[in-house]
């Protein structure tokens, strides 16, 4: 197996300080956060931009002063996210790749999303797919449904996508892929044979499927994005927590933690 690389996903869009005091929200924020992440064991941040007030935004400027703050703070992979918020447009979405982070996340369909609809039409996956090749970045795909791997698969057959792909398995969604064993054995039954894959389980799915993952040779994704608690009723003291979680047990299953060169050479970073 490959050395585990661990994702922090930090802040997301949906999440509010009400609901979890300790988000990270301000630039300076994210990065001391994800410092803290990378010390933890983490190679990789997921990041999601904020204005001051909470709200959402794909602002490139203020995705400028993230990637400033978290590079100036350790070494960790900086992935964007180009989900964005549910309701924003596909040209909102792409503006931070312009950038030219090392990856950027890119998903794979349309699906519902709890009481929402996220919306990726196929011509917008196209033109982000593009934009990510023409500034070197690698994406993420990101599947929430089965039919999002099929139609990744699809496009990976006819060159629209740069092989070998990773793939990040989104799993217990309220309207997409129920976050169970049996789906994420089914999913990996389907995965192209060159691909490197993680797993991100939603809410109480996560530490099961994370410590499925680790036995299985995948990589893992924990974070405020996708679950706010430690154990149930109780909050998650901080984003460095639960990546500490995890990388520990990972430590008792004899899984080495890769840090972010390791993860580099893992997924291919800045390899044409």
């Amino acid at each position: 197996m490959d050395k585990l690389i661990i994702t922090a996903a930090l802040t997301g869009a949906e999440v509010s300080r009400y609901q979890q005091p300790a988000l990270p929200i301000t630039p300076e924020e994210i990065g001391i956060a994800a410092a803290a992440c990378a010390e933890a064991g983490a190679s990789i941040v997921h990041v999601h931009a904020r204005w001051p007030d909470g709200a959402p935004t794909q602002d490139k400027g203020v995705y400028h002063q993230i990637m400033d703050e978290v590079r100036q703070r350790c070494d960790a992979i900086v992935q964007i996210s180009t989900g964005g918020a549910v309701g924003m447009s596909a040209q909102e979405r792409l503006a931070p790749v312009a950038l030219r982070p090392e990856m950027a996340t890119l998903s794979m369909g349309s699906v519902n999303f709890g009481g929402d609809v996220f919306y990726n039409h196929p011509a917008d996956i196209d033109a982000f797919a593009r934009e990510m090749q023409l500034q070197g970045v690698k994406p993420e795909l990101e599947i929430f449904d089965s039919g999002m791997l099929a139609t990744a698969k699809r496009w990976l057959a006819k060159g629209a996508l740069p092989s070998p792909a990773h793939f990040d398995l989104v799993m217990g969604v309220p309207g997409g892929m129920a976050g169970t064993s049996q789906a994420l054995m089914y999913m990996l039954s389907e995965l192209p044979p060159d691909a490197t894959w993680t797993v991100a389980g939603i809410g109480a799915t996560q530490l099961p499927l994370t410590t499925m993952a680790i036995l299985l040779g995948g990589h893992v994704r924990v974070g405020f994005e996708d679950n706010i608690f430690y154990r149930k009723g109780e909050l998650a003291l901080s984003n460095a927590q639960l990546v500490a979680r995890v990388a520990r047990i990972a430590g008792e299953l004899e899984r080495p933690v890769a840090t972010p060169a390791e993860a580099r050479q893992i997924l291919r970073l800045g390899q044409a």
